[in-house]
């Protein structure tokens, strides 16, 4: 990728082609060779980028010192809530990040033992006891999941805040009689909320402009993460077989397997000269991301986006296991946030701190008003497809 290209290329996970010296960018690798008191190796070690920060500061309303305590606190409970989970057994009711103690706060059901709670505290989380445990909101998912929605129910998930599932119907809607039956429907699975959302959830791909990132036809979507041998996209962006060019028009590759709708996640091999690096874009003005994992953040943590259209924004994990009821057809187990997007921001990146979350899929609202965005969780998509993540 020429020098010229980079502020253009507006790519999410950073392609390069042509050689390092002419893209101004140096591999990840070039820093084994730097001291560790060297630039590079001074962003191995922090926790997010400038470009991660400034979003979170203008999103979030953070200072510089509390993004990076949001940060910390949001890695810990990360690391935590897959313990939580094990520890609480069949009584575990969930767990959120609360941000104003920047605890993990862990639900269980009454018939979790003493001792259970007493390890959860001393782990650092705060317990809370609720009625439902996940597993029986997790059944009720599941069995929305097989009903017939029509086009005014938006979507469904968890809110393990709440203790219960929220169903969530478009303003405006709640009179029509296909709602209504669905909504009937719904309470005899089990226990449910509704709440009303101002749009109906759309995709989020574009037509093409000049400086487009990556398109096939006449499709312009978002790059998400670099895994080896190619990148994960969105799968509505493109079917399997499909070309797929870069920014300045040259071939990269092809859609190597795609899924839309059901899921909405694809990807796609690079070839012809281009290659992976770990990383999510700064846009040409600040340094770049690192990806250095994909460990999953806990609903409640700050999260960040990066697509084509409207580059770096962040806000909140709002919901996981969510069911998208898009006019394509329901895509299932992706992840709600507070985070807005715009056409063409679709298979862009959702990253929390350096933690690779997911690829975008759609939303309502944009970047001007605000809005819901899902993404599709990039640890699913590697598992479907048998790929690696690359990592710095």
């Amino acid at each position: 990728m020429r020098r010229i290209g980079l502020t253009h290329a507006c790519v999410a996970a950073l392609l390069m082609i042509g050689s390092w010296t002419a893209a101004g960018t140096p591999p990840a690798a070039a820093s084994d060779t730097q001291g560790s008191g060297s630039p590079a190796a001074s962003a191995r070690s922090a926790p997010a980028s400038a470009a991660l920060l400034q979003a979170m500061q203008r999103d979030l309303g953070l200072s510089p010192a509390e993004a990076e305590d949001r940060l910390a606190a949001e890695q810990r409970a990360t690391a935590l809530e897959p313990k939580a989970r094990k520890a609480a057994g069949p009584a575990y009711g969930g767990a959120w990040f609360d941000a104003e103690s920047e605890k993990l706060t862990v639900a269980v059901t009454p018939d979790a033992d003493a001792a259970t709670v007493r390890g959860l505290r001393s782990s650092g989380a705060a317990v809370r006891t609720v009625e439902h445990s996940a597993r029986r909101l997790d059944a009720t998912v599941a069995r929305l999941d097989r009903l017939d929605a029509p086009s005014g129910v938006s979507s469904w998930s968890v809110d393990p805040v709440a203790n219960t599932v929220a169903v969530n119907v478009v303003e405006g809607e709640r009179s029509d009689n296909d709602v209504r039956r669905f909504l009937s429907e719904a309470r005899e699975a089990g226990p449910v909320t509704v709440r009303t959302v101002r749009a109906a959830a759309e995709t989020f791909a574009a037509g093409t402009v000049g400086g487009d990132p990556y398109y096939t036809g006449n499709v312009r979507c978002s790059i998400g993460f670099s895994v080896h041998g190619g990148f994960v996209t969105a799968g509505h962006c493109g079917g399997v077989g499909g070309q797929v060019r870069g920014w300045d028009g040259s071939y990269i590759g092809n859609f190597q397997g795609s899924s839309f709708p059901g899921n909405d996640y694809a990807w796609v091999n690079v070839g012809s000269g281009w290659w992976t690096v770990p990383v999510v874009l700064g846009w040409g003005t600040v340094s770049d991301q690192l990806v250095r994992g994909s460990n999953e953040a806990p609903v409640g943590a700050s999260i960040c986006r990066s697509g084509s259209t409207t580059r770096w924004h962040c806000g909140r994990l709002l919901a996981k296991n969510e069911t998208v009821n898009y006019s394509q057809g329901a895509v299932h187990q992706m992840t709600k946030t507070s985070v807005c997007a715009e056409g063409g921001d679709s298979g862009g990146s959702f990253i929390s701190g350096d933690q690779a979350q997911g690829v975008t899929s759609g939303g309502w609202g944009n970047c001007s008003s605000g809005g819901e965005t899902w993404f599709q969780p990039i640890n699913e998509i590697l598992g479907r497809y048998g790929l690696t993540l690359h990592t710095a």
